[in-house]
């Protein structure tokens, strides 16, 4: 999304030997100069602090311990959600969409991606099929 946004011209009046120069803001339409603006937004991943980590490697699994973490499975349905701790997850199977808490936007996760989720985080989250997910609750430092 691009604006247009006007800025005054700086102007100078002739200055004699004997005469300070003086400088003044001309505001007039005519002597504007016009300047592109560009709204950037940052990545919702990025405002909200949710880490990802798309299609992770076997070796990074292992490093992690994948194979011990808790197993979770739903079908497709809809649910508000709050994490009260941090939360390492695993998406085995299927897709998710986070919605955060107030936004209209989403997130949207994949199996291969591993997710980070921030504690006090809060979203809707909703699952279009079979979603299969390994987790683990993380204290700070836990990396």
């Amino acid at each position: 999304m691009a604006g247009t946004i006007f800025s005054p011209m700086l102007i100078s009046s002739p200055a004699s030997k004997s005469t300070i120069q003086h400088k003044r803001f001309v505001t007039t339409p005519r002597r504007c100069q016009a300047i592109r603006a560009m709204r950037i937004e940052k990545p919702l991943e990025e405002l909200y602090n949710v880490k990802v980590e798309r299609q992770v490697s076997k070796e990074r699994l292992a490093e992690l311990g994948i194979s011990r973490w808790s197993v979770w499975k739903t079908g497709k349905c809809k649910l508000p959600w709050d994490w009260q701790v941090d939360q390492l997850v695993y998406i085995e199977e299927g897709e998710v969409r986070v919605v955060p808490e107030g936004s209209e936007q989403y997130m949207r996760f994949l199996a291969g991606d591993l997710v980070r989720y921030p504690k006090w985080f809060e979203a809707d989250l909703f699952f279009n099929d079979f979603y299969q997910e390994r987790y683990s609750f993380r204290a700070y430092g836990d990396d």
